[in-house]
């Protein structure tokens, strides 16, 4: 199986590449909602990288969408993007840019799965986070699904000693809710409403109110709003399909918190347009709205609204390197970074584990898969 795992940020790497060394297993999204598990070469070392053996793998919606075909990358594909695991090897010419820690064999990291070229007018002006080129293992080449992977050092996150491994592979959707929230620019003692409390929108919460920022979470499940407690959530507001939102009771509770003039921020993390139309009718006037939840759906947004209120809205998309931050959040939360990984399986049941994804049957945080040589240590 030919190694396409950094086509796009070195596309001479095919061309190039070493002579690969027999053995390991990966799981091959062969088709539409059919996983092929695969005897497949391990990748060759190169100068500049490091050779992880993956023990943990985290899903979350899009592995869902790319299982289902329904995703803008071509099958077949080897998933995976939220991933931990141990160094088990490094290339020759290992180089330590100013205030980078030194990676060493058998240290425990997370992966930056993120692929940019550096070259283009975003990654010039430092938004690589929207290279023109952007790439993803897993998402758009292959990705962690496999037992081993080879990847630059400079994409290793060292896992802080306090933090389990396996809670790890959760600190890239980290470092999305804190791309989000700092795309917002929150303010200690503001009123922020979270619209969604899925693992992004919780994550958000909890990192909201690191920050000093009240914090109301709006969501249709009941369970995930009584989750958003835990994470820090000052109130919570059910919303209920076809009904009014917020509804005759929900009103003054939320005119409460914010004085009548609404939250200052909103970080809509559901994808849903309706979501994206009540954040601008809800927004204080001169608020900000981050838009992280992604949908390939039209949304019908008044002219009015913006241009009236003034209000600043953003998107947020991956995050610029913050996965360290995401393992520092994670290790100061362990409870919450504990309640939100709901479900396990191994790694020859990835196919039951997309199963229960898609099915919706019961109450789903994060999913993780343990490969074979997984670890909670």
């Amino acid at each position: 199986m030919e190694h396409l795992l950094w086509r796009r940020r070195w596309p001479d790497r095919l061309e190039h590449s070493a002579e690969l060394r027999p053995g390991m297993l990966s799981a091959l999204t062969a088709s539409k909602e059919i996983i092929d598990f695969q005897e497949s070469a391990e990748p060759a070392l190169e100068s500049g990288h490091a050779l992880v053996r993956i023990h943990n793998v985290t899903l979350c919606g899009t592995d869902l969408h790319i299982w289902e075909d329904d995703y803008p990358t071509e099958l077949p594909i080897i998933q995976g993007h939220e991933f931990s695991g141990i160094v088990e090897a490094i290339g020759p010419n290992q180089a330590v840019a100013p205030g980078e820690a030194r990676i060493n064999i058998g240290d425990r990291v997370a992966v930056n799965p993120m692929i940019y070229c550096g070259a283009c007018q975003p990654c010039l002006t430092g938004r690589y986070n929207v290279c023109q080129n952007v790439g993803c293992l897993g998402c758009y080449s292959d990705g962690a699904l496999v037992e081993l992977i080879t990847v630059p050092l400079d994409k290793l996150c060292p896992v802080p000693d306090e933090l389990p491994l396996d809670i790890a592979a959760m600190g890239e959707p980290t470092s999305i809710a804190i791309q989000a929230v700092n795309r917002g620019r929150p303010v200690a003692g503001e009123v922020a409403l979270v619209l969604g409390s899925g693992p992004i929108g919780l994550l958000a919460t909890l990192y909201l109110t690191e920050l000093g920022v009240h914090v109301v979470c709006a969501d249709r499940e009941q369970h995930r709003l009584d989750l958003a407690v835990q994470f820090g959530a000052a109130d919570t507001l059910l919303v209920t399909p076809g009904g009014d939102f917020p509804d005759a009771e929900q009103v003054p509770r939320l005119d409460a918190l914010t004085g009548g003039y609404g939250p200052q921020l909103v970080i809509e993390a559901t994808g849903v347009p309706s979501s994206l139309e009540n954040a601008i009718r809800l927004v204080a006037s001169a608020g900000r709205i981050v838009q992280v939840g992604i949908s390939p759906r039209q949304a019908s947004v008044s002219m009015k609204d913006i241009p009236y209120k003034e209000l600043d809205l953003m998107g947020s998309r991956m995050s610029l390197n913050l996965i360290p931050d995401g393992l520092a959040l994670l290790a100061r939360h362990p409870e919450q970074a504990r309640a939100l990984m709901t479900h396990r399986f191994a790694f020859a049941d990835l196919q039951q584990a997309f199963r229960l994804m898609q099915g919706r049957t019961e109450k789903i945080g994060k999913i993780l898969i343990q490969m074979p040589a997984g670890s909670v240590t």
